[in-house]
């Protein structure tokens, strides 16, 4: 690092006088910055990279920032700026705190209105860091980035340049740009009264973390309307039952507590409290506790207190041992001061002078609050000591009196992944809450108002090797049993059935996706009323993925499966008013045809919403006429291994989605090469998951052959478009020829107007390989106008033939002897028998 540089702006070092200029520019820099937006994704994208090269001792990061730390300090603090800024952490921060992975964006709370809310950035956020915690800094500035703000951060001038030079990662992690362009970092003393002006004067929220100087100059210094958020110093304590204080291994771990950090975090304890009014029973314990404390600190060197806080600790034991001739305290402490416990019998809580002196006082639990609230805007942690009963009620008391957390006794220094701090979420303190009441008719097939502006801000796909069906089963055996909550296994339409693993939270951010999609698609929650009849059991995921999507749409749902008895469905259909249908393609198929007449004469069946397979253009035409369905559309492009891929807007037709970039980047491979096809162009579809814990997936190959769609869409989003080609094994080689089934479909559908199930089978034969073409009786011509119409289209076809190279076979059956997938009731397109 180049030592004379002071301050980061916007991704570049400077000097003090370069900073002194810019400064003056805050303002109209703020207004620039906040115009484009900052999506979550790229801010955690960003911070898992830096992760990755903080948990390694051997990065170039690692070693820049350990040589600015004291060595018994390097590997803890660059260890707890690692696990912060993994993705699994933050995720679970914007999920705890502001409701969901993309929480910037103008969604609908409640799908039945087309009332759009979101969390947008307070502003200009200025952070004033404490110099008593070295990680506290760049994480500040995190949350204000996940948050969306500009970030200016103001340490002292006598701290290390390590903030600086995480957040200084931070921003060359980030290829777009963004997160350097809203990092402001400044080196300077406080008695620097001008540039405290200059950054608090444009400022719309100033966070503090200090004491009540440093939160009183900052209130003085913001203007009308800022925000300003306290990180002030806290007070914590520890509250025993008689039980609980008479167990040596739990004072043990309370004197850990007080050992760690000596004492100098918020939730360090400062006193502890026992549950008596009896003086004797009081000094008793502490003598017993400060044997314990002895034994803890004996074995952790405790470094020695400066001039300033020596003297404090000198005069507050004095007193206390001066006032023993009164009877009011008792002082138990080490020969050599590295420990103290200080017995008093007066309740009001009182400050420690830190550095392993600990008071002990008298609580009993129905004084509690006249003790502890007029101390409430001080108070933070209380460790409960007792028995399941005591936590439960001790705590509700706690939180009355002003406490904000309780920990058990000897975790007190320990926190969890989105743990609320001072009682307060910080992205929330960072963010407002805004919305957009929207005209009904204009948009009710819109679920996000941001997709109508601009095409969304991706990551790049990761620079890793393609990833197939075969890999990602490997990967299960290796996967952290924490990650692992639901099971699905696919269909089996393409072969074996393959095991699918999410977390709950994965499942639910999937289908909340989904549903958005299934807006787009023109599914109306307030007014359809919904059958869902997918496939279900067998841990396959289409029914309860599709139960979910509707319950998180707030819809009406009738959730029947689909089943052999079509009249006992038929009946549930006429009987409960259902006029959309969810299904699988060839499921619908059978069932409409199998009670066409009581559905007929229902006439209620308005839209048909469909997954797994595609309706043909003759299908969709004998829905509309012969059964009036007015909307014909997918419910969702989806695989069980990576869940919802793309959705169908009122806009689209045929195989046409756009992609759910919420949840995946999408690359199109070249289908012979790995290199991007140009665009327009047909290729393999290669899809990175994003907002996935567990089976992360990336640059996974799902098997399907697609094009991007180019230009604009009518609906108005901006969300790129694909159109579906088919998969690899609708391709089947037979006579030496390669046979596209899409091919054989589009002939039969274009020529004969055919408009049933196509199912292709390949045997060996005895000479040369025989081809069946199996058509649905009920309306297929005869075979022999099948099969000139097939040769005719199909080249390949033809040239086999003429070369004698396979035969060819037309059989018209029964729609029951097709043969299908048992867990989906999909129909196998392609038999292969070989």
């Amino acid at each position: 690092m180049i030592t004379s540089v002071l301050h980061l702006w916007q991704g570049e070092f400077v000097d003090d006088a370069e900073a002194g200029r810019r400064l003056a520019g805050l303002a109209e820099l703020a207004g620039q910055a906040l115009t484009r937006p900052l999506p979550t994704d790229v801010v955690l994208g960003a911070c898992a990279a830096v992760s990755r090269d903080l948990a390694d001792p051997a990065s170039a990061l690692y070693g820049r920032l350990a040589a600015q730390l004291p060595a018994e300090e390097a590997a803890p603090v660059l260890a707890e700026l690692a696990t912060a800024l993994t993705r699994e952490a933050l995720e679970r921060k914007l999920r705890r705190e502001l409701g969901g992975l993309r929480p910037e964006r103008l969604t609908r709370p409640d799908a039945r209105e087309t009332v759009y809310e979101a969390w947008a950035p307070v502003g200009l956020l200025v952070h004033i860091a404490p110099g008593n915690a070295t990680a506290v800094a760049a994480l500040s500035v995190v949350e204000g980035l996940l948050a969306g703000n500009l970030n200016v951060l103001k340490t002292s001038s006598s701290d290390s340049s390590l903030p600086l030079d995480v957040l200084a990662a931070l921003g060359a992690a980030d290829p777009s740009g963004l997160i350097a362009e809203r990092i402001v970092a400044l080196r300077f003393s406080s008695a620097r009264d001008d540039w405290l002006r200059a950054v608090c004067g444009p400022a719309d929220a100033i966070a503090v973390w200090g004491g009540e100087d440093a939160v009183r100059a900052a209130g003085e210094l913001a203007q009308p309307g800022c925000r300003v958020v306290e990180w002030g110093h806290r007070i914590s304590f520890a509250y025993l039952t008689r039980q609980a204080a008479s167990e040596d291994g739990l004072l043990d771990a309370l004197a850990e507590d007080v050992c760690r950090l000596e004492q100098q975090a918020c939730s360090s304890p400062q006193v502890v409290y026992l549950d008596t009014d009896d003086r004797e029973e009081l000094f008793a314990f502490a003598g017993r506790f400060a044997a314990r404390l002895a034994k803890v600190s004996d074995g952790r060197r405790a470094p020695s207190p400066g001039p300033a806080e020596q003297a404090e600790i000198s005069t507050v034991q004095q007193l206390a041992r001066l006032e023993q001739h009164l009877g009011l305290t008792r002082v138990f402490a080490a020969e050599d001061g590295s420990w103290r416990v200080l017995a008093d019998t007066r309740l009001a809580l009182d400050a420690s002078p830190l550095h392993r002196s600990v008071r002990v006082k008298p609580l009993p639990r129905h004084a509690i609050t006249a003790t502890l609230r007029p101390m409430r805007r001080y108070l933070q942690t209380a460790a409960i000591g007792g028995d399941r009963a005591d936590v439960a009620a001790l705590s509700r008391a706690m939180f009355v009196a002003g406490v904000t957390r309780v920990t058990p006794v000897g975790s007190m220094l320990e926190s969890y992944e989105g743990e609320p701090h001072d009682g307060v979420y910080a992205l929330q303190r960072y963010s407002r809450r805004v919305s957009v009441r929207a005209a009904d008719a204009d948009f009710r097939t819109v679920p996000c108002l941001d997709d109508l502006v601009a095409a969304p801000v991706l990551p790049p796909a990761p620079d890793a090797p393609l990833l197939g069906k075969e890999g990602v089963q490997c990967a299960l055996a290796t996967l952290d049993p924490r990650h692992a909550h639901l099971y699905f296994r696919s269909g089996g339409s393409t072969g074996a059935p393959a095991l699918s693993v999410f977390t709950c939270d994965d499942y639910d951010n999937q289908m909340r996706a989904a549903a958005d999609g299934l807006l787009a698609a023109g599914f109306d929650p307030a007014r359809d009323r919904a059958a869902n009849l997918f496939y279900s059991g067998g841990m396959y995921g289409s029914f309860i993925s599709f139960f979910s999507i509707l319950e998180r749409l707030n819809a009406t749902q009738l959730p029947i499966a689909a089943g052999p008895d079509h009249a006992a469905v038929a009946e549930a259909l006429v009987a409960h008013r259902a006029d959309t249908l969810f299904g699988m393609p060839s499921y619908l198929w059978q069932l409409l045809h199998a009670e066409a007449d009581r559905l007929r004469a229902y006439g209620g069946i308005r839209k048909v919403f469909y997954g797994g397979e595609h309706f043909t253009a003759e299908q969709r035409r004998v829905l509309a006429q012969d059964f009036g369905v007015q909307v014909i559309r997918s419910a969702a492009y989806g695989s069980t291994d990576l869940g919802p891929l793309g959705y169908q807007c009122a806009s689209s037709a045929g195989s046409v989605h756009h992609v759910l970039t919420d949840l995946h980047t999408l690359e199109i491979l070249d289908p012979c090469e790995d290199r991007p096809v140009a665009p327009g162009e047909p290729g393999r579809l290669v899809f990175t998951s994003r907002a996935r814990a567990g089976q992360r997936l990336e640059r996974y190959e799902i098997g399907d052959l697609g094009r991007a769609v180019e230009g604009g869409c009518a609906c108005g989003s901006a969300v790129p478009r694909l159109e579906l080609l088919g998969r690899y094994g609708d391709v089947v080689r037979v006579g030496t020829y390669f046979v596209n089934y899409r091919r054989v479909v589009r002939a039969l559908e274009e020529r004969l107007a055919y408009h049933g199930e196509v199912q292709l089978s390949v045997a060996p034969g005895t000479g040369r390989e025989e081809l069946t073409v199996r058509l649905d009786e009920q309306y297929a011509p005869g075979p022999d106008v099948t099969r000139t119409v097939v040769t005719g289209e199909v080249a390949e076809l033809a040239a086999a033939l003429e070369e004698g190279l396979l035969s060819l076979a037309v059989q018209n059956v029964p729609r029951e002897a097709f043969e299908r997938t048992p867990a989906s009731g999909k129909l196998r397109t392609v038999v292969d028998l070989r």
